[in-house]
């Protein structure tokens, strides 16, 4: 069993090194609005964005609430998010390092609590929802993008992943998310999804898998062309290789 520690330092090393292609690729800017309207902010509206990145979410949100806070595990990423902020000339972003699991805040802090494309990488997603519920004032909205799967593609979905991304753990169910959101601390949830569309050799890219594993990848995708056994739903495109991350976006409200 992986030790915390120890994987939040992998973690700190894979995105130290994505800190800078992480914001370069087109998908990651997808749906933000959709996160904005899901999460109701307004101007009066105080927002943690956990395991923030290079700042992408936040700087949306930037634009329709009081403050946003950026918190991150990797000191890289936060610094890309205060050059974006200080270029942008974002005065209501503020930075601050720290864990998902451990979240430095007191209880009933933020209006809006939410995270984008982390729950895959934490060995506890549980506690990190349950510390995003204990941040957020009663009333606010707690706010979690995601990939989510269907049980059957788990395996091989996962093992991609892995190979891709030393730092990843699991991506969740939906039964799982589904399971997590029924939390009697959260009401009026409601859900929401949308996909990510990335040419492979894009992807590959901006990845850092070890020294072969890219091969193992590029063939696992492309054998997939047509069959859709790994959840990915691979297909050519002007002979190139396209695949899909399904995203689901679940909010509930802070009882």
């Amino acid at each position: 069993m992986i030790k915390f520690d120890n994987h939040n330092s992998e973690v700190i090393s894979q995105f130290t090194q994505q800190a800078i292609p992480f914001s370069q690729l087109v998908g990651h800017l997808d749906s933000l609005e959709l996160l904005v309207q899901m999460s109701q902010v307004d101007l009066n509206s105080n927002v943690l964005d956990v395991a923030s990145g290079p700042g992408l979410v936040a700087t949306e949100f930037s634009k329709k609430c009081k403050n946003v806070e950026c918190l991150d595990l990797t000191p890289a990423m936060l610094k890309q998010a205060k050059n974006r902020a200080s270029e942008a000339n974002i005065l209501n972003m503020s930075f601050r390092e720290g864990d998902a699991m451990n979240l430095p805040y007191e209880d009933n802090s933020f209006d809006v609590v939410l995270t984008r494309y982390s729950f895959h990488h934490f060995l506890t997603p549980e506690k990190a929802l349950q510390e995003m519920i204990r941040v957020c004032k009663p009333g606010g909205r707690v706010v979690v993008a995601d990939v989510a799967i269907e049980q059957r593609f788990m395996e091989q979905f996962n093992h991609i992943e892995r190979l891709r991304d030393s730092s990843h753990v699991s991506a969740l169910s939906l039964d799982k998310f589904e399971q997590l959101f029924s939390s009697e601390d959260l009401i009026l949830c409601s859900k929401t999804q949308y996909s990510v569309d990335v040419e492979l050799e894009k992807q590959l890219s901006v990845s850092f898998p070890k020294q072969g594993d890219d091969t193992k990848i590029r063939d696992l995708i492309t054998q997939d062309v047509g069959n859709n056994s790994t959840g990915f739903n691979p297909k050519l495109i002007n002979g190139d290789v396209f695949y899909s991350y399904p995203i689901f976006v679940y909010v509930g409200v802070k009882a």
